[in-house]
C-alpha cells in the first residue's frame, strides 16, 4: 500500500484528512459534543505549538541570521508575492465567497518546515539554509499571517482589529514561547521521541479539521459548494504554485544565488503550511466558516507535495538548474 501511494505521489496523511472530512460530513459533532470537541481541539493545538517551540533550537535562529539575504528572499515570496497572487486570484468571478476567502488565506500563510527541508535534501540543495529559512518563516507567520488576514480579509468587513492578534498570542504564541524556554530541560525528550510526537502533531490537525468541517456541514457547506467549484480550486492552486515557482526562479537568478541556494528558494518559497494554517484559521475565523476556508489549503497542500516530489527527484537525477526544471514541472 505504501509503495502504491509513493508511486502515485500521494501523501498517506492526505487520505486521513479526506477520511476526516468524510466523517465530519456524515457524523458532525452536535450540541454539547461540539463544545467538547472544540475544547479538546484547542488544547491539542496549544500542545502542538508548545512542541514546535521545544523543537526549535536557538542555534538554528542564530545560524539563520547569517544568511539573511536568502531568508529575506524566501520571506518576500511567502509574505509579499504570494499574497499579491492571492488578491489577483480572488478577483476572478464565480467562486463561492468562503472559498475565495480560503484561497486568499492560504496565500497569507508561512512556509512548511518538514517537507521544505526534505525536498531540499532530495534535490541536493543547501539543507542547513532550508532548516533556518523554513523555521524562520513558520515562526514569523504566527505574527505576520494574522496581520495580513486583518488587512486583506477580516478588516474589509469589520475594520482593522487587534483582537485576532491577541487571540493568536494567547492561544498559539504563548505555548510556543513556553516550549522554547523549556527546551533546555525537555529538548532531549522531544528529540528522542519525535516520531511519536509527530503523531501528536498530525492528530491535532485531524481533530481541528473534524470540528471545523463538522460546524461547516451543519451550516450547509455541501449545499453551497459544487463539484465545479472544487475543480476550480484545484486549477487555481496549480496556477498559483506554477507562478510562484517561476517568480522564485527569476528572483534567484537575478540576485545571483548559488544553485544550492536557489533550490532552497524553490522549495521553501513555494510552500504553504497546513499544520500552521488549520489552527490559525480556527482562531481567526468563525467556527462555521473554517471548514470552507481551509478547503483550498487542503487542495494546495497535496498539489504542492506532488509537484515538488517530482521536481526534487528530477533535480537529484539530472543535476539540472532549478529554473529549467521549474519550467518543465509546470509545462
Amino acid at each position: 500500500m505504501n509503495r502504491l501511494l509513493a508511486r502515485l505521489n500521494l501523501d498517506p496523511y492526505l487520505l486521513l484528512l479526506v477520511a476526516t472530512v468524510g466523517l465530519a460530513s456524515v457524523l458532525p459533532a452536535r450540541g454539547i459534543w461540539a463544545g467538547i470537541a472544540g475544547g479538546v481541539a484547542d488544547a491539542a493545538i496549544a500542545l502542538l505549538f508548545f512542541l514546535h517551540g521545544a523543537k526549535l533550537s536557538r542555534e538554528a535562529i542564530l545560524d539563520g541570521a547569517r544568511a539573511w539575504k536568502l531568508h529575506l528572499t524566501v520571506a518576500c515570496l511567502t509574505f509579499v508575492v504570494f499574497p499579491a497572487l492571492g488578491l489577483g486570484v480572488t478577483a476572478i468571478p464565480g467562486l463561492e465567497p468562503s472559498l475565495a476567502i480560503g484561497v486568499l488565506f492560504l496565500t497569507l500563510l508561512p512556509s512548511t518546515v518538514q517537507s521544505s527541508i526534505a525536498f531540499t535534501a532530495i534535490a541536493r540543495g543547501n539543507v542547513a539554509a532550508a532548516v533556518c529559512s523554513a523555521s524562520f518563516s513558520n515562526l514569523a507567520g504566527i505574527f505576520i499571517t494574522p496581520v495580513l488576514t486583518a488587512l486583506f480579509i477580516t478588516g474589509k468587513a469589520q475594520g482593522f482589529s487587534t483582537d485576532p492578534i491577541i487571540s493568536i498570542s494567547v492561544q498559539l504564541l504563548l505555548p510556543f514561547v513556553a516550549g522554547h524556554l523549556l527546551r533546555p530541560w525537555i529538548g532531549g525528550f522531544v528529540q528522542r521521541h519525535k516520531k511519536v510526537l509527530g503523531y501528536t502533531d498530525r492528530g491535532s490537525i485531524l481533530l481541528v479539521v473534524y470540528t471545523a468541517f463538522g460546524a461547516a456541514v451543519l451550516e450547509g457547506l455541501w449545499q453551497k459548494v459544487t463539484l465545479g467549484e472544487l475543480g476550480l480550486i484545484a486549477t487555481l492552486s496549480l496556477a498559483v504554485l506554477a507562478a510562484i515557482m517561476v517568480i522564485g526562479n527569476v528572483m534567484g537568478r537575478m540576485l545571483g544565488f548559488s544553485h544550492e541556494d536557489r533550490v532552497v528558494i524553490l522549495f521553501c518559497g513555494s510552500k504553504k503550511s497546513l499544520a500552521t494554517g488549520v489552527p490559525l484559521a480556527g482562531v481567526l475565523f468563525p467556527a462555521a466558516q473554517v471548514g470552507a476556508i481551509i478547503l483550498p489549503l487542503m487542495f494546495f497542500h497535496q498539489i504542492q507535495l506532488m509537484v515538488c516530489a517530482v521536481l526534487a527527484r528530477r533535480l537529484a537525477a539530472q543535476g539540472e538548474k532549478p529554473e529549467a526544471l521549474g519550467a518543465k514541472a509546470i509545462a
